[in-house]
């Protein structure tokens, strides 16, 4: 079983065992949560107008990428934000000082973007863990806006640890990133889809059980990052904008300690890109 819990346990080792376990907690929202979301989507609506949500309609398919590329870099590069996930981590328990922190990414998931053939990897199957990421990697996921089940993700809880046919070891951490910081910040180029090889579940392949999930806005998704999911394939008429960002606990990861490793034949390791965050 992965269950599905709405509160963290009192103690922060406790609930890194609890997620390293498979368990995933999805909880309201918070002061850190609501202030985070609130900075990012100032940005969003400077960058893309009113209403963002319907932003991909009012402009062509290149400036509204090119748009979406700035918020990108912004976002996982300024310490404005380092500091808001911070405080989201200490608002949940965690020290910021123990653990490296792959800052926040903002995810868009347009209407129909399944349909473009170079953005077929945003819907790939996959553990976060088959991009080289520690065992001990845990995802922390807000919406920017309320959502339905139709415009998130699914976890595929029967194969939490156990082995899925996937591609993982065409996977290497150095060569990735050799090209500078593009490919660690997201989709920033639109030829990377056709050009880069990225993890997923590969053959014919029976998932299993589904968890999915609404949410509303600011709401916090924990789950560990060997967690087997997928990003719905989203045609509601309306754009999702999301933010992730990764935790790892440096202790753990030194001695070992995580989630189960299935079948991750990724190669090298991204904690040494992950900077550490303000203590305050």
């Amino acid at each position: 079983m992965n269950p599905v819990l709405t509160e963290l346990p009192a103690d922060e080792a406790e609930t890194r065992r609890a997620l390293y376990a498979g368990t995933i907690f999805h909880l309201p929202g918070d002061a850190a949560t609501a202030r985070l979301i609130r900075e990012v989507w100032a940005v969003v609506e400077a960058e893309l107008g009113e209403n963002p949500r319907e932003a991909q309609f009012r402009t062509s398919d290149g400036d509204f990428f090119d748009r979406v590329g700035r918020l990108r870099k912004a976002i996982y590069t300024e310490q404005p934000f380092h500091a808001l996930v911070a405080a989201v981590l200490r608002g949940r328990g965690f020290d910021p000082t123990r653990v490296a922190c792959d800052p926040a990414r903002l995810r868009v998931i347009s209407h129909k973007g399944f349909e473009n053939p170079a953005a077929a990897p945003i819907y790939y199957a996959h553990r976060d863990t088959w991009y080289a990421h520690s065992q001990a990697e845990i995802t922390w996921w807000v919406p920017l806006h309320d959502v339905t089940p139709a415009e998130t993700f699914v976890f595929y809880p029967d194969w939490f640890d156990r082995p899925v046919p996937n591609n993982s070891e065409a996977f290497d951490h150095d060569a990735w990133t050799k090209n500078g910081a593009a490919l660690r910040i997201g989709w920033q180029n639109p030829t990377h889809g056709r050009t880069h090889t990225y993890p997923g579940q590969i053959g014919e392949f029976d998932p299993g059980r589904e968890i999915g999930f609404a949410a509303a806005a600011g709401d916090l998704v924990l789950f560990a990052g060997a967690h087997f999911h997928q990003t719905r394939k989203n045609a509601t008429g309306r754009t999702r904008f999301s933010l992730d960002f990764r935790t790892v606990d440096l202790a753990d990861h030194a001695a070992g300690v995580g989630a189960p490793n299935a079948d991750n034949r990724s190669t090298g390791c991204s904690v040494g890109d992950y900077p550490r965050l303000p203590a305050e």
